[in-house]
């Protein structure tokens, strides 16, 4: 068909015969026949078969569906007795929690005033890692201490339609704490959680309660030792709890989806252990953060843990704590962090102008290591600037030169830059 032709047929100036319709139409449903066939021969999408079906969620689960104004969830509830371990610790030892400690570690002053029994542990298991508002979380982990043992509750939206129902009930056992304790929250379970209720046109009662999140402090005290900051990790190489055949975190998504799909309970099972445990090592991590930075039975803590303990509390001008954690490290049975710990501890009493302190540790370090910079600096600041002893200032300068090989271009530059002036002064004096 040439141009005008075509031309012709949109405009309908040709109109086609009632054959040329009939012999369309017959192409057309030979065509959509044709399209049809190919689609009954495409495999559908693999449903994973559904093992051990039961009916009711609680054979499978434990606990119970409970209703409400706004609908159903379902609700676990366990009870972790006192005298029952978690890795090293007794569940009863981590309601002794130092509060003064969580509030130094938090930033939240407020937090003294409050006891361990007033805190609310909280996870959550969500549908991606986003944190956007397609993000969904269908299990919400709480915990709490309760007559010196340790309660994990769980509530478990089971298919998206109960949402609203499951953060009521939140809202409901949030009402009588004073405080969240979680693991990364700020940036993800605790935002997520208050998108949600906003999408949900409910108030938020966490956005007012004060907040320890555990993964900064666990970072600033426990990564110098540990191959990640993962809860999972610090569980295993400082809280000493090892997991059993728990589910990675990354395909906990997939299981939910997976469940909505086929409604099989046993997909569910690992997530809700894996979130029970996660409740629980934050309540043992939260004892063992604060228990180092008070400095309780130091003898038996990481020297490692020690020291960035009272390098924290040095950087934000808590001295005098800092001070006697140092201390006490020195007395410490693991003496693999002595020299970091007497650096510090000198420059302490240098801050506080107690030379007569602050300058035996220098000659202490020089004494164990005629190549340690930082005393023999040290050593010649004070000599220049407090005995004026020039001579000596000099000749430490010249020793912490002496050995290349420990120092870089910008110490080198400043040693330099020191025995100029020292020699010029030498000078002037002579």
């Amino acid at each position: 068909m040439g141009v005008v032709d075509r031309l012709k047929r949109l405009t309908g100036e040709e109109q086609p015969t009632p054959g040329d319709k009939q012999a369309a139409l017959n192409d057309l449903r030979r065509r959509i026949e044709g399209i049809m066939s190919r689609r009954e021969q495409v495999s559908p999408r693999p449903v994973r078969p559904a093992h051990h079906v039961v009916q009711d969620l609680s054979q499978a689960l434990g606990g119970e569906e409970i209703r409400g104004a706004f609908g159903a969830c379902h609700f676990t509830r366990s009870r972790h007795a006192g005298d029952s371990l978690h890795g090293h610790s007794l569940i009863r030892d981590c309601l002794s929690l130092d509060m003064p400690s969580a509030a130094f570690i938090s930033g939240q002053p407020l937090l003294s005033r409050y006891g361990p029994q007033d805190a609310l542990f909280l996870d959550t298991e969500t549908t991606g890692l986003s944190g956007g508002t397609g993000t969904f979380p269908f299990l919400i982990g709480l915990g709490w201490f309760e007559e010196g043992d340790f309660i994990t509750c769980q509530l478990l939206s089971r298919d998206f339609s109960e949402e609203r129902a499951m953060l009521v009930f939140l809202k409901e056992l949030a009402a009588d704490k004073r405080f969240l304790v979680t693991f990364n929250g700020k940036a993800f379970d605790v935002n997520l959680l208050s998108t949600r209720y906003v999408l949900g046109r409910l108030s938020d009662p966490l956005s007012t309660l004060p907040h320890l999140d555990l993964l900064n402090p666990s970072r600033r005290l426990l990564s110098h030792r540990t191959s990640n900051c993962r809860l999972v990790t610090l569980e295993a190489e400082v809280l000493g709890f090892h997991r059993s055949g728990d589910i990675p975190g990354w395909e906990i998504p997939q299981r939910y989806f997976d469940w909505l799909r086929t409604r099989d309970p046993g997909l569910l099972t690992d997530i809700l252990e894996h979130n029970r445990y996660d409740i629980v090592s934050m309540a043992a991590l939260a004892k063992h953060l604060t228990d180092v930075l008070s400095g309780r039975e130091v003898h038996v803590r990481h020297p490692g843990d020690l020291l960035a303990a009272a390098r924290m509390l040095h950087e934000r001008g808590r001295l005098p704590e800092s001070r006697l954690l140092l201390e006490a490290m020195l007395e410490h049975p693991d003496q693999s962090h002595g020299r970091e710990a007497q650096r510090l501890l000198a420059l302490i009493h240098k801050r506080g102008g107690r030379w007569v302190e602050a300058v035996p540790i220098w000659e202490d370090l020089l004494a164990s290591d005629p190549g340690d910079i930082f005393a023999a600096e040290e050593l010649a600041k004070w000599c220049e600037h407090k005995s004026r002893n020039i001579t000596r200032a000099i000749s430490l300068v010249e020793q912490a030169l002496a050995d290349p090989r420990r120092l870089d271009a910008a110490a080198r530059a400043g040693l330099d830059h020191r025995l100029q002036r020292l020699l010029t002064k030498q000078g002037k004096i002579y």
